[in-house]
């Protein structure tokens, strides 16, 4: 159970913040539309946009799951774990959404991967 929350947590986050890339380059706000003003046009203007109502969606799975594993694991364990979101997004987003991904941003995620997979021991 408690790696399925771990994997659950991992995914959601992965999956919600490529979304939330993705939407975000695709139909950025802009400084002024933050103004309190216009607070209302913009929730308005983000429900129409599905991929980022998605990414709500996604990161409360998360948020849930991350709870839940609070439950069944140590604080010094399952944030450090989940650290494993960063591994899937680098690679998401040099697959799907074709960032440029340099040599020690890969060598930053080898090191992150080395000490999940040392935590996990």
């Amino acid at each position: 159970m408690k790696w399925a929350m771990v994997w659950t947590v991992v995914a959601c986050t992965a999956i919600a913040d490529l979304l939330q890339s993705y939407e975000m380059k695709r139909a950025a706000v802009a400084a002024e539309d933050l103004r309190p003003g216009r607070w209302g046009s913009v929730l308005a203007g983000i429900v129409q946009r599905v991929p980022l109502v998605a990414a709500i969606f996604f990161m409360a799975i998360s948020f849930f799951a991350f709870l839940k594993l609070l439950t069944l694991a140590d604080l010094s364990f399952a944030v450090p774990v989940t650290a494993a979101s960063v591994v899937a997004e680098t690679i998401l987003a040099r697959l799907i959404l074709r960032e440029n991904v340099t040599v020690l941003r890969w060598a930053g995620v080898f090191f992150v991967a080395s000490g999940v997979v040392l935590l996990a021991a």
